[in-house]
């Protein structure tokens, strides 16, 4: 019977195809969520240690295991179930929550374990350093996964287990709870989308499911802050992250799925996931296969080079062949994110039904150029909504976002991953070309138009510079770049109250001035500003197709 019951899901996600839209074409992937099933699933297979019930760390750390991934492997084995599947599922989740931490009065209590050799966090030899030794999010990624399988797969989970999960559920619940942005240097609020949104439902859905209202309560009450922030403009605080949209869609989908129509979340997660994937479709270029900037949060700047959970869900929606999908996913950089793969696929076939139809138009066919304009807002770092404008063209796009920030590179404080402006253009061997302004201030004005990008320091002074990472030429093109005019693929012209004497420096793999960022290599282009100079730092770059 359980047998059963798991193929008749196996079944279903065969069937996201049919189910997301009448007029959908896949080029022969008509089983585009249990092709991502299968192959996410072959991966980890490689990398499971059966004796120890726990996947090797990804990133082959010298056989060391890893927990958040472990968890995702153990829904997939639920949803394929084949041989010891289920069995196996059972034991990395019993593992899972033997390792969960347990003091009540640690900041850290109801998380799980980065890894299950690691020494005792809060110890003198292994301090607690949030983000490194504990990552407050795993709460979140693990706790949803457990979560989602006993909804999707409650007949194949022992019941002792079942009990073990619910409460190691109410533990990283409480433990959610300590959580205060801008306490203890946390900085979790509701504008950091994606571990609110798993915040809000986990709290609201332990809290039915454990019959206590003040957990219920406490996750309306988040969620309500999140869907105030949603509704301003409809779109997501952490705004056009290939990876971050990814995983506040997974999260979303969550509240659309599994709870009430009672609940704030219920009632809201169905319309924002269709809102959200408007402006990715409005933003989506299909020759390109890429979603056009700005980045809030970026692992990478083209995204057939990096795999992203956004791009995972693409390929439920439009199969592999058309998705930002490598062949060979694993060779992509950030390959990790690969093993959320089984999860993406469980939901497909209920999330797929929330993509609006000219959404999926976009993702198979570029409708023609347009313009995008919106705004995201993420209190408390934004002293006002940043304002986003974008215009994409057939081979073409550019995308910026104006802001004043109360700190450089973004909410997140990370230049690597913020990229305000960003310029994508196709070569003739269809890679694509990037460029992006790497970001150094805390106040921006930028300006997206046709084939131009406009940026302005309103704060800055003589001593200011404009960097421009671009990417690295096709395999065919220059190995060396000089200048503008060794860049494959676009004429680049600029102007402004800069000195126009720029510098040009490379950042490689294994050498070079600089080293990669996110895995990319890129050169370095520098302009700063005249000796002298008092006017207010300029710059205006124009763009034309080779």
């Amino acid at each position: 019977m359980r047998a059963a019951i798991a193929l008749g899901r196996l079944a279903a996600l065969s069937a996201v195809s049919a189910t997301a839209s009448a007029n959908r074409n896949d080029n022969g992937t008509d089983h585009a969520a249990k092709q991502l099933l299968q192959e996410s699933m072959n991966w980890m297979d490689m990398y499971y240690d059966t004796e120890a019930g726990y996947l090797y760390n990804l990133d082959s750390k010298a056989l060391l295991h890893d927990t958040r991934s472990s968890a995702w492997y153990s829904a997939g084995l639920l949803a394929r179930n084949e041989g010891d599947d289920v069995e196996q599922a059972s034991k990395i989740v019993e593992n899972i929550i033997a390792g969960q931490h347990r003091n009540v009065s640690s900041q850290w209590y109801g998380d799980y374990q980065i890894y299950p050799e690691e020494p005792t966090v809060g110890t003198p030899q292994y301090p607690p350093v949030i983000y490194n030794s504990w990552d407050p999010n795993w709460r979140g990624f693990v706790g949803t996964t457990f979560i989602l399988m006993l909804e999707e797969f409650p007949d194949l989970i022992p019941h002792d287990t079942q009990l073990r999960i619910l409460e190691s559920l109410h533990n990283a619940t409480v433990g959610d709870s300590y959580r205060v942005g801008g306490v203890d240097s946390d900085n979790l609020y509701p504008s950091y989308s994606n571990p609110a949104i798993m915040r809000a439902f986990m709290s609201g859905w332990v809290g039915r499911r454990l019959n206590d209202s003040n957990m219920t309560t406490a996750g309306e009450a988040y969620a309500k802050d999140i869907v105030t922030l949603f509704d301003r403009a409809d779109t997501l605080s952490e705004f056009n992250s290939g990876t971050y949209a990814g995983v506040s869609l997974y999260a979303l989908t969550l509240w659309a799925k599994y709870l009430p129509q009672s609940s704030l979340m219920g009632q809201h997660g169905s319309i924002m996931i269709e809102k959200t994937w408007e402006k990715l479709g409005q933003l989506y270029n299909a020759n390109l296969k890429n979603v056009a900037g700005p980045w809030d949060r970026s692992y990478g700047y083209d995204m057939n080079r990096y795999l992203s959970i956004l791009a995972l869900q693409i390929w439920t929606l439009v199969g592999k062949v058309e998705a930002p999908i490598n062949a060979k996913p694993y060779t992509m950089g950030h390959k990790n994110d690969f093993a959320i793969g089984p999860l993406v696929a469980i939901l497909a076939p209920f999330h797929n039904t929330l993509v609006p139809n000219n959404t999926l138009s976009a993702l198979h066919t570029f409708p023609g150029t347009h313009t995008v304009s919106t705004s995201a807002f993420s209190p408390p770092w934004d002293t006002y909504p940043r304002n986003i404008t974008a215009w994409i063209s057939q081979n073409l796009t550019i995308g910026a976002e104006s802001f004043s920030e109360k700190v450089i590179g973004g909410p997140a404080k990370n230049p690597s991953s913020f990229n305000p402006a960003v310029v994508q253009w196709s070569r003739k061997d269809g890679s694509v070309g990037w460029l992006t302004l790497y970001a150094q201030v805390e106040e921006l004005q930028a300006v997206a138009g046709d084939s131009t990008l406009e940026l302005e320091y309103p704060k800055g002074n003589k001593s200011s510079t404009f960097t421009f990472l671009v990417g690295t030429n096709s395999k065919t093109g220059k190995r060396d770049v000089a200048s503008w005019s060794d860049v494959e693929g676009v004429q680049i012209g600029v102007n402004g109250t800069v000195d126009p004497m720029y510098s040009v420096a490379f950042a490689g793999y294994v050498g070079g001035a600089g080293e990669t960022i996110n895995d990319f290599e890129f050169w370095n282009f520098t302009y700063g500003m005249p000796v002298g100079s008092g006017e207010t730092p300029r710059v205006k770059l124009s763009f034309n197709l080779q």
